[in-house]
Parts: structure tokens; sequence; C-alpha cells
């Protein structure tokens, strides 16, 4: 049986993990709360709720000990935005939601998870972030930092574990994800702007068959694999953080 780790479990991990579960999955997310993990197993019932901070390296080494073999990570946190404006106006400490505590627990699960699948030989990594990875926008200045940031992690780490057996991808969710936390930003933007959490749980799931897809392929066909491809929402592009070895 397939095993996800999902760290987020409110809102897109959620999703993800009744998807999966529903396929036959094991599922198991991650929430720092204990009223996240309840709204979860109301959800989907056969889901592994664990308690645990990201941001805490020693809660990120416990629960992947607690899950054991895993086939899938995927980071689906987000920060509510702490600033929003011209860099010129910005406080001294409008990056510390973002490079001082979302960064780090994004690369304490790149770092455990990463070594984790390396020594399965086997499994696909795969973190969610937003259109500020692909460019700066304006009034997001902190945001495009840890998002540029992300994008290079990811970006390494690909070049490193590709040799392991290891798919690692960055999934570029350029909208806004539709949620209650979302819904008032979305009242008065079309359609084209937002995508919903089924459509992102389904571009996380095809990144995983396509790199099974890609585990069965000789290696001369990896060699012209592309190193960008395409969900079935146009504004879902799959962004691999890496091409697959040219030679």
């Amino acid at each position: 049986m397939d095993t996800l780790l999902v760290f987020g479990a409110r809102n897109l991990g959620r999703v993800l993990a009744r998807e999966l579960s529903a396929e036959g999955w094991r599922v198991a997310a991650v929430a720092r709360s204990e009223s996240t993990i309840e709204q979860l197993k109301d959800e989907v019932p056969n889901a592994i709720g664990l308690i645990g901070d990201e941001a805490d390296a020693q809660d990120v080494e416990r629960i992947f000990e607690d899950v054991g073999d895993v086939d899938l990570v995927v980071n689906a946190i987000t920060t509510t935005p702490s600033f929003g404006g011209p860099i010129h106006e910005a406080p001294p400490d409008a990056l510390d939601a973002y490079v001082g505590e979302l960064l780090p627990g994004i690369f304490n699960i790149l770092r455990v998870g990463g070594r984790v699948l390396a020594g399965q030989g086997r499994g696909t990594l795969v973190q969610v972030t937003g259109g500020s990875a692909r460019r700066g926008n304006p009034g997001r200045g902190p945001w495009a930092a840890a998002a540029f940031a992300t994008r290079a992690l990811l970006q390494s780490q690909a070049a490193e574990l590709r040799d392991h057996g290891v798919h690692v991808a960055l999934l570029v969710v350029d909208a806004i994800i539709e949620s209650e936390k979302t819904k008032h930003w979305l009242e008065d933007e079309p359609p084209e702007k937002s995508a919903s959490m089924e459509d992102v749980a389904r571009a996380t799931h095809t990144s995983t068959s396509r790199a099974r897809a890609r585990g069965r392929t000789s290696s001369s066909s990896r060699r012209h694999s592309s190193a960008g491809s395409r969900s079935g929402n146009p504004r879902i592009p799959w962004r691999f953080a890496a091409p697959w070895p040219s030679g």
C-alpha cells in the first residue's frame, strides 16, 4: 500500500489526504493543533493524524520515524501574510514570518524527508508554493524572498537526489487557492484568478504518477524528458525543480 505524508492538514493537505485515501493509499497528515486533526479525522476516518511543528527539527524527525516507509511527501503549509505593501514601507520585522518561520520549516521537511527517501531509494517529494516563486510581485517582496529561496532549495535537492531514485518537484500554484481563509479575497475576482484545492491535489498526485512512469523508462528516454510540464489546470504549472540528466 502506498503511503502519503502531508504537512499541513487543514486545507489542501486535508483534501489531498481525502483524495488519496479514496484511492486506497495509507495517509498521514500533520497539523499543529488537535482541532485540525479532529476535522481531518471527521472527513478521512482512516487518516493518521500527527501533531507537530515543521519549524521544530525534532518534531519533523519524530514524524518521519512514526510514519515509517513513505512514497509521497508533500509540504502544503503556507503562512498568513503579515505584511503587504512596498518594501520601502515595510517594518524591520517584515521578513520574520517568511524567512524566519516559514522557510526553516520548509528546510526541515526537505532535509529530513530527502534523507528518508534517499535511504529508501525511491519516492517523491513535492513542495507547494505560489506564483511569487516565479517572479516578484508588488507588495509581496517578503513572500517572494521566501518563495525564491524555496525554489533554489528544491532545485538543488532535485539534482542531489536524482541518482538516488527520488523525484523532487516544486508545484507552483500561480493562483489563489480557494478556501475559507481566501474566500473574501476572491469575491470580485474572475475564475482564472483561483484554483480549487481539488485541482491542486490532482496536480500533486500527477507528479507521483509521472515520476513512477519515468522510473520505468530507459535512461535514453530520460535524457529527453522535459523539465517543465503542466497539470490539467493552466493556472497550476508543474515547474520541476531540475531537469532529468542530460548525459
